[in-house]
């Protein structure tokens, strides 16, 4: 039984309720002065000059555009595009089992799909990004998220909901042929060890030698299992019950976790980097094999509300505080491409950069992989794929602003590595002021004491640096001189933020194994099979293990070294997902259509491949990573030590690590090439067969089911709700809600 959709005379579904043709004269009214606003914020924003700028632009500019493209574009793909039909039934119901395929509360869901695809891309990208200035992030932050990302992560989530959950990989190889299919799962597989290895580096970089963000994350894992067998066991359905209790216990560990960082627990909890790298592949390995009820949807589910709760009260800080930019609009960096953060021009490394603030191949790794099987109704996938992406764009939005509100000099002495900056306060000063700023040693000195922190020269990798925006945004707001408490707080947030990639991430990659290896060996792809669980999980933490490890050894620095190579990969595994997007429309016979996906992947692949040959072939040391393997191979042949490696060794982990980069883009690359050449073979025998070709979408199942679309219920939906538990207690039908 449909809450959301009408019929139309061919039996397929029809425009939805509220649709633009049933708007009232009062939605129009508030939709324009919805737009009105967003135009005038863009305005300011695109024609500011050297005047003082109000972050309050970018984020009304923000705001007021996610609103537009959920209320209009979003509900034009659900329903016109993908004809989502609440009717039939999705694998979440049909092959529930309570381990992978789980009908799911719409909320619950939304809050771990959210936790899931919201990694290290939005809060670290955007920070390094905003070298370029405030506005190209801006732009490609808004802009991209509502025509390519949120897209995405739709599209794909609908997909692969119509074929039981099937893995990203597993559906190209299927639906494209067995040659691009190949090159696909060997790509997705590859790229998403490197993706989850930055994810994890990012959170070893934040929580190394921190007892304080040590305990507080160590302490959502038995909070998360207690949370799923209160959910599961002892009060099933009562979500708003269980997030209370929840909260306050979270609450409780990050206030706890300041207590015990000067005891002798807190020195036991003081973790090396290595350690750190130790622990999180247990964990990772723990979450993946556990059934997804018991720990990784309500501890992603906790972790949103702490991710969502920060964030929102970033944006009531703005509103009180009133930030100005400091940051130019577009700095010479952006022109020029001589940036000490980041080496290249504005295009196309500023949109490579951000990554997954705006686009963001992991995400389809989540919506084929985990969330599709628990999806309780077609038409949740707006407010779960679309809208969940839509957030993590307002997280970029967030740490973009947070980054350019912050003296600019702080800025550049933050992210700049040691080798430019020297290491020092007074080293550091001078190295800015030869860009024009007038930070000095002791501006430096002084910010490291705010937060109480020995030295914030060099902290590259963006977390520390969005730690600092935040925590002076939180004092201008709220006052009390606690920005030290802020930025702790917000360090250990923004690894609470991160790590819920990771377990995700090792879920879907263990979907990815056992489909690929289940196509040699039938027993090892049943999903519901113990020993394939267990050692496909090994598998995959033990391969993005060693890339953490790696990374984190790194004498250049891991993010140095890897979050260039992780936005090309992941930019490309975007470019994987939308070409089987535009397939899939055309096969379906939807060519009309197929422009809603086809022109973010055009747009995707123009990016990635200027990067990656710019990656690869560039001459200059600081872009190309050949380039830079002769560098320190020139220099070691000559007897020569360059900062910031120590001695031969490093030198030589250097110049494999280097080389080992450009194998692997250059790998990436070719292995897309092949399944876009295969994709466009597909394309042009669906037109010429009059624009359909058989796919492997399930047949439909009727649902038994009654659940709203939405993140709170019409009342419409109410009333269908209610007929349904009504005729289900009166026994004259079957099935109730999940």
């Amino acid at each position: 039984m449909s809450t959301t959709v009408t019929q139309d005379d061919t039996g397929g579904p029809a425009r939805p309720p509220g649709s633009l043709r049933g708007m009232s004269v009062r939605s129009v009214i508030v939709w324009v002065a919805v737009a009105a606003a967003g135009a005038v914020s863009w305005t300011v924003l695109a024609l500011s000059r050297g005047e003082t700028v109000s972050a309050l632009w970018i984020l009304f500019a923000a705001l007021c555009s996610y609103a537009i493209g959920y209320r209009f574009y979003a509900r034009y793909i659900t329903y016109t595009v993908l004809r989502a039909d609440d009717r039939r039934a999705t694998p979440a119901e049909r092959l529930h089992n309570g381990i992978d395929f789980d009908v799911t509360d719409r909320r619950v869901l939304f809050g771990h799909h959210f936790a899931a695809i919201a990694g290290a891309g939005p809060l670290v990208g955007p920070v390094l990004a905003a070298q370029m200035g405030y506005l190209p992030g801006t732009i490609w932050i808004v802009v991209g998220v509502i025509f390519a990302g949120a897209v995405q992560d739709l599209t794909v989530m609908f997909f692969s909901m119509r074929r039981n959950g099937k893995s990203l990989g597993q559906m190209v190889r299927e639906e494209i042929g067995i040659v691009g299919g190949i090159a696909a799962l060997i790509a997705v597989f590859a790229i998403m060890i490197i993706i989850l290895a930055v994810l994890a580096l990012i959170v070893v970089n934040a929580l190394a030698e921190s007892p304080w963000g040590v305990f507080s994350i160590a302490l959502t894992i038995p909070i998360a299992l207690f949370m799923g067998i209160y959910l599961r066991r002892l009060r099933p359905g009562r979500v708003l019950e269980a997030t209370g209790i929840g909260v306050v216990l979270l609450l409780l560990a990050i206030v706890g976790g300041g207590w015990i960082q000067d005891t002798g627990l807190g020195d036991a909890l003081t973790l090396s980097k290595e350690w750190l790298v130790l622990a999180l592949v247990v964990y990772g390995f723990v979450a993946s094999v556990l059934p997804v009820w018991l720990l990784l949807t309500p501890r992603d589910y906790l972790s949103t509300f702490m991710k969502i709760g920060v964030i929102v009260l970033l944006a009531l800080s703005l509103l009180i505080a009133r930030p100005v930019l400091q940051a130019e609009a577009i700095t010479d960096f952006a022109r020029e491409g001589t940036g000490p953060v980041f080496a290249g021009s504005l295009f196309p490394f500023v949109f490579i950069t951000i990554a997954c603030g705006a686009l963001s191949g992991f995400h389809a790794l989540i919506s084929s992989g985990t969330t599709p099987k628990m999806v309780a109704k077609e038409s949740q996938v707006r407010l779960i794929g679309y809208g969940g992406m839509l957030m993590e764009s307002f997280v970029a939005i967030s740490a973009l602003i947070a980054a350019c509100v912050i003296d600019q000099g702080l800025y550049f002495a933050m992210n700049s590595p040691a080798g430019a900056t020297g290491g020092t306060v007074e080293s550091a000063a001078t190295f800015v002021q030869g860009f024009g700023f007038d930070t000095t040693a002791q501006d430096l000195a002084a910010a490291s004491a705010a937060v109480q922190e020995p030295s914030l020269v060099s902290r590259t990798g963006g977390a520390p640096t969005l730690a600092v925006g935040i925590s002076e945004i939180f004092s201008d707001a709220f006052g009390g001189g606690l920005q030290a408490f802020w930025y702790h707080f917000a360090i250990m947030f923004e690894a609470l933020f991160i790590l819920t990639a990771v377990d995700a991430g090792t879920r879907v990659g263990r979907f990815m194994l056992q489909d690929t290896i289940g196509n040699v060996w039938k027993k090892f792809g049943d999903l519901s099979w113990r020993p394939g669980n267990i050692i496909a999980s090994a598998v995959v933490v033990l391969l993005w293990g060693s890339v953490l490890y790696i990374g984190v050894t790194d004498p250049l620095g891991g993010v140095n070294q890897l979050f260039p190579l992780f936005g090309i990969a992941n930019q490309l595994l975007a470019a994987i997902a939308l070409t089987l997007v535009t397939v899939l429309l055309i096969k379906h016979g939807k060519l009309r259509w197929a422009w809603v996906a086809a022109v973010p992947l055009v747009w995707d692949l123009v990016v990635t491949m200027t990067a990656s040959w710019q990656k690869v072939f560039s001459d200059i040391p600081a872009i190309g990573y050949f380039a830079q393997a002769q560098r320190y191979r020139d220099a070691r042949d000559a007897g020569e030590v360059l900062a910031p490696a120590q001695d031969p060794g490093q030198m030589d982990q250097v110049i494999f690590n280097s080389t080992l980069n450009g194998i692997l883009q250059s790998f990436f690359a070719l292995l897309v090439v092949v399944v876009v050449v295969n994709a466009v073979v597909v394309i042009a025998k669906a037109i010429r067969a009059g624009g359909s070709l058989p796919t492997t979408e399930e047949p439909a199942v009727p649902s038994k089911l009654v659940e709203p679309a939405g993140l709170f219920a019409t009342a419409e939906e109410k009333r269908a709700i209610a007929e349904h538990e009504r005729l289900v207690g009166a026994g004259t039908t079957e099935g109730g809600r999940g």
